[in-house]
């Protein structure tokens, strides 16, 4: 992969830090009341921080939900702060539902 180079000879460099949340949701009986909730989450997050968010598991399980939220930054500590204040945000969501596992990675681009 080409790296693109600034005015003094250094490298471009992004980070992308990606935050996987399995979402545990109380009283779906349905996909369509758990895709309700997950709509929610989902929006709400790209709203408030302006990151990419996507259910990307589970998505036959009306009672789990597997979360993606990627943030981008020339910082990595920028993105990792980002992905954890998404983290946070969910959490306190006052939804039918509760944060299970979490994973956070943060790739160099």
């Amino acid at each position: 992969m080409p790296m693109h180079e600034t005015g003094e000879g250094e490298p471009d460099m992004g980070f992308v830090t990606v935050l996987t949340i399995e979402l545990l949701i109380f009283d779906a009986a349905s996909l369509k009341e758990k895709r309700s909730v997950v709509k929610q989450v989902l929006q709400r997050s790209r709203n408030q921080f302006h990151v990419a968010a996507a259910e990307v598991g589970s998505q036959d399980d009306a009672s789990r939900a597997t979360l993606a939220f990627a943030a981008l930054s020339s910082d990595s500590q920028v993105s990792h702060a980002i992905a954890q204040r998404v983290l946070a945000f969910v959490e306190q969501l006052r939804l039918d539902c509760e944060v299970g596992s979490v994973e956070t990675e943060t790739i160099a681009l």
